[in-house]
């Protein structure tokens, strides 16, 4: 099982968002409180006022096993009007901005192509801000599971997304990705497939199976099953292998300096099965990262949307779906 990983969002009215996000299958915790303003110790007084640079935030830990970030994301884009600034249903001020604010650095490519995918979706400019988070403090007692102990009080989201957060990964559970042995792997691989996965070898240019694959479906590790790319990730890099602006998780994945073949580059690695993929570099689409994660197709077995329930892939549907948003 992975560790369990945080994320701090702000989406308006914290009483509502945490109700929401707590909803989600995956979702450990949630804590409601003020991120990233200007004073120690905040109360909810003063965050009101605009003046301290606060916004009301909820902490959410979560199971990447069963959550992947990049579904988070998508799931709390659901829960905003994601085009106003500094507002959010009836309640005005800066302190109800959007912003996802993360500890941990590599969750901004994730964090960063979600919004450009969002944006290129609705065709408008997303509000969210998306920083490191500086500071958060717990809010007073009261707010806490708000609407749980007040279940008419006030909510600026409508009750029917509860229902679709509930409803988004249902199915979704921690499926464990065991590396088989290396005799297994020598009789369910091609001897190709052995030799990239297990030898980090690389397929030649052009030749791979998925170079020129653009259906809509999961890339998952040819090695234990375990679902690594999107289809919505991938473009065409012109380079000759199957390229990614992302993981769905960056958990499921493992980077490790390469200085072979006389060059420095970073390779990558499947986190459960250790199976060589490829190499990631920052030659990609700028505006969703700039990274290229340069996999090889002989890594990789694709499972095409309409496959993905029978497969045991269907709590991961609700990625594929377009981005869109609650305006």
């Amino acid at each position: 099982m992975s560790k369990p990983a945080s994320l701090y969002l702000a989406g308006g009215c914290f009483w509502g968002t945490e109700h929401y996000l707590r909803q989600i299958n995956g979702v450990l915790s949630t804590q409601v409180g003020y991120a990233n303003g200007k004073i120690k110790e905040p109360t909810y007084e003063q965050v009101c006022t605009g003046e301290t640079g606060f916004a009301e935030a909820v902490r959410v830990t979560y199971d990447p096993d069963r959550l992947p970030l990049t579904l988070l994301v998508q799931l709390y884009f659901q829960s905003i009007d994601p085009t106003t600034l500094n507002r959010q249903g009836g309640d005005v001020g800066t302190q109800y901005r959007t912003g996802l604010y993360y500890t941990d650095p590599a969750d901004r490519v994730t964090l960063e192509a979600e919004k450009a995918k969002l944006a290129a979706a609705i065709g408008e400019e997303v509000m969210v801000e998306i920083e490191p988070l500086k500071n958060f403090f717990f809010a007073e007692e009261y707010h806490e599971d708000y609407l749980i102990k007040n279940p008419n009080g006030y909510c600026h989201i409508p009750q029917a997304l509860f229902e679709l957060a509930k409803m988004a990964n249902a199915e979704s559970k921690a499926a464990e990705y065991v590396r088989p042995s290396d005799e297994q792997l020598r009789e369910m691989l091609t001897p190709l497939q052995y030799e990239v996965t297990q030898e980090s070898a690389t397929e030649v240019a052009f030749t791979g199976e998925y170079d020129k694959e653009f259906a809509e479906g999961i890339y998952v590790d040819i090695t234990t099953g375990e679902p690594l790319f999107l289809s919505t990730d991938k473009f065409d890099a012109g380079c000759g292998w199957p390229a990614f602006s992302k993981p769905i998780d960056h958990r499921r994945i493992d980077e490790f300096e390469d200085l072979s073949r006389g060059r420095v580059r970073t390779e990558v690695r499947s986190a459960k099965g250790d199976a060589h993929l490829g190499h990631v570099f920052r030659d990609g689409i700028e505006e969703l990262g700039g990274l290229r994660y340069c996999i090889n197709s002989a890594a990789l077995r694709f499972v095409p949307k309409e496959e993905m329930e029978a497969q045991g892939y269907g709590a991961l549907l609700p990625l594929l779906a377009t981005p869109g948003a609650n305006h």
